[in-house]
């Protein structure tokens, strides 16, 4: 399993590889946003801030353990949010989809919907993979509802899992998707993908 950086495109966004040209963009719609209380990166106050992210994640893709991706909406042009591979496993045929965020002009549109379909093709029919894993913060319910949304499993809580940027011990909710199971989350997510 040889994840290497790729350009994944739908009919509603572009998946691109981030890279540090990204930072102004980025800052622009993720600067303020409530979003990173629930994140193990602090909050994103400037642009300052987005630029240390950005080169954290980038960072972590050059040791081979990340993947990440800026998202562009192809109707507007705009830079919509982030998501990434994370946590990759060749050996184990598995990764992690993470660090997913978004504007809040295009929260609850099928920007997500068709990054995780985007995302979860290329990871199951490209890469081979058996497993590919999601988690959140366990007070962030709506993750929770939008990655049940798209079929996944809940496996679980790993309590005290991560200590966040202003000391709050965060319990992590983790969810899987098979290789098996696959084909139906797929269907679905088509399904879902119509509706817009």
């Amino acid at each position: 399993m040889e994840v290497k950086p790729v350009t994944l495109q739908g009919r509603y966004v572009r998946l691109e590889p981030m890279t540090e040209a990204h930072v102004a963009g980025l800052a622009e719609i993720g600067v303020g946003q409530p979003f990173w209380d629930f994140m193990v990166y602090g909050k994103m106050e400037n642009e300052g801030d987005m630029r240390g992210w950005v080169r954290q994640i980038l960072a972590r893709a050059e040791n081979g353990t990340d993947l990440p991706f800026v998202v562009v909406h192809l109707v507007s042009g705009r830079i919509t949010g982030a998501t990434r591979y994370l946590n990759i496993m060749p050996n184990d045929r598995g990764l992690e989809i993470g660090g997913t965020w978004y504007g809040s002009d295009f929260q609850r549109t099928a920007v997500n919907t068709e990054c995780k379909y985007l995302l979860l093709e290329h990871a199951f029919e490209t890469l081979g993979c058996i497993r590919v894993q999601l988690k959140t913060d366990l007070r962030n319910e709506r993750s929770q509802k939008a990655i049940e949304r798209i079929g996944a499993k809940r496996e679980g809580v790993l309590r005290n899992h991560m200590i966040l940027p202003d000391g709050y011990y965060r319990h992590s909710v983790y969810f899987s998707i098979l290789d098996t199971e696959w084909a139906d989350v797929k269907k679905r997510l088509k399904e879902m993908l119509t509706k817009y």
